[in-house]
């Protein structure tokens, strides 16, 4: 067959793969249902292979294509990349950085390393995104981002992970509640409280870690509430919807009516550790990595 694949081979592809659904893709295309149809069977016939199973309920990716969105998810992540560095690099710049992270990460870690790359590489762009450990595991996998600052204990083979930066915990309560510093004496005296946690899916390494915290009280504790952003939290902990348990650097930042109350005693930490992908070829890494960890990489 004289057909070879193209570029907007994969980008047809990509848009089937996500939107299961030839109309919704071609409409996000804008070109029409049939010769996306067209386009997507030609990819096939090039590969010899069956990328989807159609039938008139649903559309599904087969195994084949299954492996074929990971790796055009890839290329396409990393085209762009390329081109993001060749522009800024015809500017006289060394390059772009893109950074990960989870907002515990924005209060301590990251602004020293911005300041750091700053000082040293004038010339280097920055862009940062804040995901969950999840989001940025994936993206750091298919070059979305260079690296990626999350709380994890492993991460799949071909990325490095190394800790930057050990927190105690503070549990945050209402600005009026009965339970000072002073008065303090374990998490025993929350058994009652119901409790505002950050969500399982944003970091389970986390929640995990916080409900070991009350376990260790000899509780398990009464979650009201869940969500991924630190404002949210302790917006309904100031209006005295609950409890919560978090990072002690998340303090700093916010101008909250609640108070903090340092968990100086219990032998968990909240460990953020840096991730990268160990072949990444950004050459604009190295310098990030000898600054963020000096010797330890």
């Amino acid at each position: 067959m004289g057909y070879q694949l193209e570029l907007r081979h994969f980008n047809y592809f990509l848009a089937v793969a996500e939107e299961l659904h030839f109309r919704k893709a071609a409409e996000r295309l804008f070109i029409s249902q049939p010769g996306l149809s067209r386009q997507i069977k030609q990819m096939e016939e090039i590969l010899e292979t069956q990328l989807f199973i159609r039938n008139k309920k649903k559309v599904e990716l087969t195994v084949a294509g299954i492996y074929l969105k990971d790796e055009i998810e890839f290329i396409l992540n990393h085209l762009e990349l390329t081109k993001r560095h060749i522009k800024l690099i015809s500017q006289g710049k060394f390059g772009e950085l893109n950074i990960g992270f989870l907002g515990s990460a924005m209060q301590t870690v990251i602004p020293d390393l911005l300041l750091k790359l700053k000082d040293a590489f004038p010339e280097i762009n920055t862009s940062l995104e804040e995901l969950s450990n999840n989001a940025q595991l994936n993206a750091v996998l298919k070059d979305g981002l260079d690296i990626g600052f999350v709380r994890m204990v492993r991460v799949p083979k071909g990325l490095g992970i190394k800790p930057v930066f050990n927190d105690t915990f503070s549990i945050v309560v209402p600005a009026n509640h009965k339970i000072t510093e002073t008065n303090f004496k374990g998490m025993q005296q929350f058994l009652d409280e119901n409790f505002i946690l950050f969500s399982q899916d944003y970091s389970p390494l986390y929640y995990d870690t916080v409900m070991s915290i009350c376990e260790d009280a000899g509780f398990t504790p009464k979650v009201s509430h869940k969500s991924v952003h630190a404002q949210t939290i302790f917006t309904l902990v100031e209006n005295n919807l609950g409890v919560a348990i978090v990072p002690t650097s998340l303090q700093q930042g916010f101008n909250m009516n609640v108070k903090f109350i340092e968990l100086k005693k219990i032998p968990q930490r909240a460990v953020l550790s840096v991730i990268w992908k160990e072949d990444n070829r950004n050459p604009v890494l190295k310098h990030c990595m000898q600054l963020l960890l000096g010797d330890k990489n």
